[in-house]
């Protein structure tokens, strides 16, 4: 994928004397005090902002947070706590700019955050008005915010069109290089996990992977439809009974490739969807009517586990069981320990999947962990971001 990149820019010196507007994603969860609870998001912009600042330029950085109503900027919808910690770890004043569509007073080696870009009327519908002022403030766009890349809106398109230059910040470029390397040019077997607990959710996925991958690993309520449409009893888990036609296609498409969709021969039931349900081992073929499962047996993950550490690239989205809770936990855990041991590129993404790998403590053994939710699942789709397309086209000329 050709785009311009920001770290390119920098080391030519083009950044020097610069006004340089940086798209990031601040949005991190608040306490009902507004106090912010989590700010991985804020630290990995850092990088990003200190890039600019170290090369000479006038620094303006914004994002959105949470969902405010356009033309209304409401006392929690503010990025007042994000300043504060933005400055807290760049140990330096950064100043919060509201109104600030209309011009921005920034100097050389200065930094400033603008306020909440979807306040701005016509910022989520992208209109090319509200882009077009946004992109006379500055010499150098720059979006380093994969989390909002699969949206195609005035921070995040709309100014890229009108900026006399567009670029990747560090944080988006190494999302895409580490994408390109996972799904563009993997090497081989790649293996995909996909879990969740809808295949209606996921489907355009399963059938993205099924074209590509060389074994898909299903799991959760996922994995349960799959079970019924290899002719297997789930009981009363969790499945979508009208789409075991669409699991069955998955599944025969990958066996005309000459590859697999690997499916449980046993599982972990309990009767109950509870913390405290007692765990029960079965054979796949033997879940009773009242049985509920819950995550895939040791058997089952022995199996898995091989597979992935013989594996060449890993792309995982989604934990196989309810890991949460320790008693079903067996699954994604074995899962996880073989991604850490396989010589594997890993890329990994989706909410569920970090609480995962955090509570395994394997982050340092994955190869890369996906910032964006939404953006990560729609790039495993095979859809072409509007954040990537734009910035393809600016550096195409």
């Amino acid at each position: 994928m050709h785009i311009l990149r920001f770290s390119d820019l920098c080391a030519q010196g083009r950044a020097r004397g610069q006004r340089v507007f940086i798209r990031a994603d601040l949005n991190v969860p608040q306490d009902d005090a507004g106090r912010i609870t989590e700010d991985t998001r804020i630290r990995a912009s850092v990088p990003c902002i200190r890039m600019a600042l170290d090369a000479g330029a006038a620094v303006m950085v914004t994002s959105h947070l949470g969902r405010p109503k356009e033309g209304q900027l409401r006392p929690e919808d503010s990025l007042a706590p994000v300043a504060e910690r933005l400055a807290e770890l760049l140990g330096r004043e950064v100043p919060l700019v509201a109104d600030w569509v209309d011009g921005v007073q920034v100097q050389p080696g200065q930094v400033v955050l603008l306020e909440n870009c979807r306040v701005n009327p016509g910022e989520k519908k992208n209109d090319p008005v509200l882009a077009k002022k946004m992109a006379a403030l500055c010499d150098i766009y720059v979006n380093d915010a994969f989390g909002t890349a699969h949206r195609a809106e005035g921070t995040t398109y709309g100014i890229a069109e009108y900026a006399p230059v567009a670029c990747a910040g560090p944080l988006l470029a190494a999302e895409i290089d580490a994408l390109t390397q996972a799904l563009a040019q993997p090497k081989r077997p790649l293996v995909a996990i996909v879990a969740g607990s809808k295949v209606s959710t996921k489907l355009t996925i399963l059938q993205s992977l099924a074209k590509n991958v060389d074994g898909l690993v299903v799991g959760g309520g996922i994995a349960n439809t799959f079970m019924l449409a290899a002719g297997l009893p789930i009981g009363k888990s969790l499945a979508e009974p009208d789409l075991v036609g669409e699991a069955r296609a998955v599944i025969d498409a990958m066996a005309a490739r000459g590859a697999e969709v690997p499916i449980p021969t046993d599982v972990m039931v309990a009767k109950a969807f509870a913390a405290d349900a007692q765990a029960t081992v079965k054979r796949a073929a033997d879940v009773q009517d009242d049985d509920l499962i819950l995550d895939i047996g040791p058997e089952t993950a022995q199996r898995l586990a091989r597979q992935l550490e013989a594996a060449g690239t890993i792309v995982w989205n989604g934990p196989v069981g309810v890991f949460e809770w320790d008693q079903f936990a067996g699954g994604t855990r074995a899962i996880a320990q073989a991604i850490a041991a396989s010589g594997a590129f890993s890329i990994a993404g989706g909410g569920d999947t970090l609480a995962a790998i955090a509570k395994f403590g394997i982050e340092d053994k994955v190869g890369y962990i996906s910032t964006g939710g939404g953006a990560f699942l729609e790039v495993l789709e095979g859809r072409e971001l509007p954040a990537f397309e734009i910035l393809q086209k600016r550096a195409a000329g």
